[in-house]
């Protein structure tokens, strides 16, 4: 059942995603390019979808469980901007302004066959291994 919830909840997120347009990577650089030809468009999808998640977020963290699966929540507990979040998000901003892809979406392509996104999800996977070594 566990599976299954995840499937579905996947499937939601990625169509939620496809027709946002946060899976076109050329959106999403029109989306960043700020100085060019600024598309705006993915400020009012991004503003939405905060406004959405702020009620079951603020529920979620007062609940001990998960709504659906009953399941322990393990939302991050660290409120500390460190040097590890700073490098981090500056990393994944970088690849997410070179490539238009974050993620989400690069998960979404890769399942369709784009290559670019099967470069990317690989690049990803890399780096996540190699960001998990140097933790520990």
């Amino acid at each position: 059942m566990h599976y299954f919830i995840a499937l579905i909840s996947g499937l939601i997120f990625g169509l939620g995603l496809l027709i946002s347009g946060l899976a076109n990577p050329s959106k999403v650089l029109a989306f960043l390019d700020l100085a060019g030809a600024w598309d705006p468009s993915l400020a009012l999808v991004m503003a939405a979808a905060i406004a959405v998640a702020i009620i079951p977020f603020s529920v979620a963290r007062r609940r001990p469980c998960a709504f659906v699966t009953g399941q322990p929540m393990s939302l991050p507990k660290q409120r500390q901007i460190d040097r590890p979040l700073v490098l981090g998000s500056l990393i994944f901003g970088a690849g997410w302004g070179i490539a238009g892809f974050c993620p989400g979406p690069a998960v979404v392509l890769a399942a369709s066959g784009a290559p670019l996104a099967l470069v990317f999800l690989v690049a990803m996977l890399i780096g996540m291994g190699v960001a998990g070594r140097m933790r520990t």
